[in-house]
């Protein structure tokens, strides 16, 4: 058998395993130890390939494609420094639970560790980044070669692919020549389907779950950001049947497209009531049963923190089981799914505790709504935005600031709209790229984009993407030239090294960019301009800057706040 022979064989073959377990799509950074792969994958017709030069951003655009089909998304690099370069998506990935099956090319072993371009240390490259990572043989003749592929891609996929999800690795090593034969069809599999089990609890862990929720007086139900592929119905089951207040994190998108009969119990301004120490002594709970991550709100935190409540219940998928404050003290390992139904429960709380938390809600949202009328910072055009996106459309939110405006205006809606964010790492690197692949697995929906001027900036070779593959997404810049989080933080009260140091402004504006790839762009420089953010010409790409001031979005948050406050101080004394 020929050398290219035995390539073209094994190359396929890796292309196969990955069709035959599920597989859809493929992300390719361009380089020459790859080429064997990149040609198996570009021929295969039952694989979609994206390209992306900058593997830092393919990465992102690849978290985003997996974190919008819910799917496992493959990746494929040269070797050396371009694998390096995958690291902060598969971060991000790990701790955002999102399934990639990350395939960097390498160097054969008799280069490695021997002074060899474009050769470094891939062994366990991402280290416990990742779930699982294996180093493939180089091509030969050997009979059980091929059949070890098959059940290996066969294992790393169910390994993404069991709950946590998560990244893997696999390193594959070639010598030259890299050239193979190409093929109109994939050979056939050996190795036929994975099934795996469901996460679910037994009997007497719903035994207890059922006993606390009797037992309960004060109870509440957090529902953080929730697993990839989430039936959100069972949640819905599960609040009619409890009728507990729900503190709802907008990245749960149990915001919207809220049931009529569930309305009533859905609270979503619990960060902006948690500043005041008379609501949270009024509202102190002596049970809560929470699903998916620890919302963002850090007044959240610290209210659970500071009451300490007898019984908090996480409920997750995976046994390591994220509890940032400590304040858990039962766990479930269980995924969202119809146990909710049949688990039995008699819920009566004490008089008056679920009417605190909705009439505090509603005298929160009542602030909420009127905060336009008098404010027109960030937070107003972010309100704007909420209120006026189409029906069918997805938002994608920045870390810092973004996320936190998001989580004060979006209200409770029966509009289908869909909020996500990178909130594994909480980084600013790589949104962009992410909201790309995000919009390309999910073409049927309207994709936003809402970001800062730094995070923008820190991702601008996101847009080589839209030179290889039709993109379609509206950037929200906000440019409040520098940091604008770090102006609520205590740093902002030492003036000498704030503006180095956390401000960090930078003077740059986005029309240059907008120009080079080719966007339709906006600027907005007054908040009476707001309607421009939908005045869509028909353009599939479009770059909205929207000039806003630090010192003012400061200035009116805090008096949204202190509105909310003191109508509620007067009102619970």
């Amino acid at each position: 058998m020929s050398e290219r022979k035995r390539l073209t064989d094994y190359v396929y073959q890796i292309a196969a395993s990955l069709v035959q377990n599920g597989v859809e799509d493929v992300v390719i950074s361009p380089g020459s130890r790859s080429t064997p792969l990149a040609y198996a994958f570009a021929s295969a017709k039952e694989l979609n390939v994206y390209r992306q030069v900058d593997e830092r951003s393919a990465g992102f655009f690849a978290l985003g494609l997996a974190k919008a089909k819910a799917k496992p998304v493959a990746l494929l690099c040269t070797s050396g420094t371009a694998a390096a370069n995958y690291y902060p998506a598969i971060v991000e990935a790990k701790y955002a639970r999102v399934p990639l099956v990350v395939i960097t090319a390498d160097r054969p072993h008799e280069l490695r560790e021997v002074g060899a371009p474009q050769a470094i240390n891939q062994l366990d490259l991402y280290g416990k980044h990742v779930k699982w990572f294996a180093d493939f043989p180089i091509p030969d003749e050997y009979s059980q070669t091929l059949p070890f592929i098959e059940r290996h891609i066969a294992r790393a996929v169910n390994v993404a692919i069991t709950h946590p999800f998560g990244p893997v690795h696999i390193n594959v090593p070639f010598r030259e020549p890299l050239l193979i034969d190409f093929r109109d069809e994939l050979p056939n599999s050996t190795f036929f389907a994975s099934f795996n089990g469901i996460i679910a609890p037994d009997f007497a862990a719903m035994n207890a779950l059922s006993s606390m929720i009797r037992d309960a007086k004060r109870g509440i139900i957090i529902i953080g950001e929730l697993a990839l592929g989430t039936n959100r119905d069972y949640l819905w089951s599960f609040i009619r049947k409890m009728k507990w207040p729900v503190l709802v994190e907008s990245l749960s998108n149990m915001r919207t497209n809220v049931p009529e009969d569930c309305r009533e119990y859905i609270i979503s301004t619990y960060d902006a009531l948690l500043k005041s120490e008379d609501f949270k002594r009024q509202a102190a709970c002596d049970t809560v049963i929470r699903f998916g991550a620890q919302p963002v709100s850090k007044f959240l935190t610290i209210f659970l923190t500071e009451w300490r409540p007898k019984n908090y219940i996480v409920i997750d998928e995976d046994p390591s089981f994220r509890d940032s404050a400590s304040v858990a003290t039962h766990f479930i390992q269980a995924a969202i799914g119809p146990w909710l139904e049949e688990l039995e429960v008699q819920s009566l709380l004490e008089e008056g505790y679920c009417a605190l938390w909705k009439k505090s809600e509603d005298l929160a949202i009542k602030h909420i709504r009127e905060y336009s009328a008098h404010a027109e910072d960030e937070g107003a055009f972010v309100q704007y935005l909420l209120e006026h996106l189409p029906e069918k459309s997805d938002l994608f939110v920045s870390n810092s600031m973004p996320i936190r405006d998001i989580d004060t205006f979006l209200l409770p809606t029966s509009k289908d709209i869909q909020i996500f964010a990178n909130r594994g790492a909480n980084g600013i690197d790589g949104v962009i790229s992410t909201a790309f692949g995000f919009s390309k697995g999910r073409e049927e929906r309207e994709t936003y984009l809402l970001i800062g001027d730094l995070a923008a900036l820190h991702d601008l070779n996101a847009f080589l993407l839209t030179r290889y593959q039709p993109c379609k997404m509206t950037v929200v810049v906000l440019n409040n030239d520098g940091g604008g989080i770090f102006s609520y933080l205590s740093q902002a009260t030492v003036k000498e090294y704030y503006e180095d140091l956390f401000g960090t402004p930078t003077a740059l504006r986005f029309h240059d960019v907008a120009d080079m790839y080719g966007m339709d762009y906006v600027t907005i420089k007054e908040f009476d301009e707001k309607e421009k953010i939908f005045d869509n010409n028909g353009q599939p790409l479009r770059l909205i800057e929207i000039m806003t001031n630090r010192d003012d979005n400061v200035q009116a948050h805090r008096m949204l706040w202190q509105k909310i406050l003191s109508e509620m101080k007067e009102w619970l004394l």
